[in-house]
């Protein structure tokens, strides 16, 4: 297989990552040539642009050749297979590495300014490139979008060796590759037309991308860090409402999460394209959570959540919205516990693999349509939902998922939470009257 240029590779890069359209994800190029091939990978899924800045370790007689490749955050890979091979020691390699970490702060500067990098946390990072050779930057990249907190990583080039699947140790959870031709030898051997890119041409993509990605966000939307008072304590949460949003659901996370959990945030994400805001914060400080016992306190967890919700409401970005809640183990039994308080008036509540049953006694004055969504592989805590749900008075439904264990880490499990969820949501959720 062959290409005309790194925008036909990416377009039809874009065409086999199609399945991924409509989910949580944030498109890497690596700079430089991989960024083109993203930008058309990014504008094919209608997903946001970044890059991910590696530089690679060429050999001091043989650049092109990689012998291991850094990244931000202080990622280091050494292909030792490489440096046996052509005989470069530890002071070469360090001379290099220096010069390369230099460039690397240059390019940092250059793309980005004084901005952040897009936040992977909790969401898919496709990492692209315009093809791997040794697989030295892909790896990188991998493990920068990894300590980053990204849920899931996609590694999707147009072209590869046959055996890149070894090259690159697992440091992907999924490899697509257009082409893994026998007579490889070099990316450019693939490419009509391979010229450098240059450090302008990148900075054009990302710059498209931001402008693209802030016209179809529209003016009104908001995606901002907040602070939650509850009480005498102050938690931290991100409040997340799309242009025009029908509602907001409140994220009550787990025992050992936080706002960050990748599966809340996921879960988030297919919320957010279904028009729905979102609240996630922490339901305790770093104090708090150092003991174990305030993590099984649901009247504690559901007082928060109360508080939460009064914050928000006070909230001018949220005025009038109607407001749910989405809880996920023992934050299902803190949101239920919150909900049959008549100060809380949610609209709809959702509970992903969770402990209905530690709101006790107060399950039968919920008033709030209820789903409780649990997983085919867990068994005891569907007896626990069943047992829940026949005390609850208001409309609910109990859905299993099937083949998902108690996390829903299974493929296509958490897809299905997230669907059921947006349902849930989106039927019984109108603009509020108070």
């Amino acid at each position: 297989m062959h290409f005309r240029n790194r925008l036909e590779a990416g377009r039809r890069l874009g065409a086999r990552l199609e399945y991924l359209r409509g989910q949580d994800v944030v498109v890497l190029g690596l700079p430089r040539g991989g960024v083109p091939v993203a930008a058309e990978v990014a504008e094919a899924l209608d997903a946001p642009l970044d890059v991910c800045l590696v530089r690679k370790l060429g050999v001091p007689y043989q650049p092109e050749l990689g012998m291991g490749a850094i990244g931000e955050d202080g990622v280091r890979v050494i292909n030792q297979e490489v440096l046996r091979g052509t005989g470069v020691g530890d002071v070469d390699l360090a001379r290099v590495e220096e010069r390369e970490r230099h460039v690397l702060l240059e390019r940092a500067a250059r793309y980005r300014g004084d901005a952040t990098p897009l936040s992977v946390a909790g969401r898919t990072a496709l990492v692209v490139d315009d093809g791997v050779a040794t697989g030295s930057t892909a790896r990188v990249a991998c493990r920068i979008a990894r300590a980053r907190g990204a849920a899931r990583i996609v590694l999707a080039v147009p072209v590869a060796p046959r055996d890149f699947a070894r090259r690159l140790g697992g440091d992907a959870d999924e490899l697509v590759c257009l082409d893994t031709p026998w007579d490889f030898a070099a990316v450019g051997q693939f490419y009509a037309d391979f010229t450098q890119v240059a450090d302008d041409e990148v900075t054009a993509c990302l710059h498209r991308a931001a402008s693209r990605h802030r016209h179809r966000a529209g003016a009104g939307s908001t995606d901002r860090e907040v602070t939650v008072t509850a009480g005498a304590v102050r938690l931290g949460g991100r409040l997340t409402l799309p242009d025009d949003a029908t509602g907001v659901v409140v994220f009550a996370h787990g025992s050992g999460s936080s706002r960050h959990s990748p599966r809340n945030r996921f879960v988030a994400g297919g919320l957010h394209r279904a028009g729905l805001g979102t609240l996630l914060f922490d339901l305790l400080t770093d104090e708090e959570e150092a003991d174990r016992a305030n993590v099984f306190d649901i009247a504690l967890l559901g007082g928060r959540l109360l508080d939460a919700t009064r914050w928000l409401r006070e909230e001018p970005d949220a005025e009038g919205l109607a407001v749910g809640y989405f809880g996920a183990s023992t934050g299902a039994a803190a949101a239920l516990w919150a909900a049959a308080d008549p100060a809380a008036r949610p609209a709809a509540v959702v509970s992903r693999g969770g402990r209905p049953d530690l709101a006790g006694p107060r399950l039968p004055a919920v008033t709030a349509p209820t789903l409780l969504v649990v997983g085919g592989a867990d068994a005891p805590v569907i007896e626990l939902n069943r047992d829940a749900q026949a005390q609850l008075r208001c409309e609910n439904r109990l859905e299993v998922v099937p083949g998902a264990t108690h996390l829903f880490e299974e493929p296509g499990t958490l897809e299905r939470v997230t669907e059921l969820a947006r349902d849930w949501f989106t039927d019984h959720m109108a603009p509020a009257h108070v």
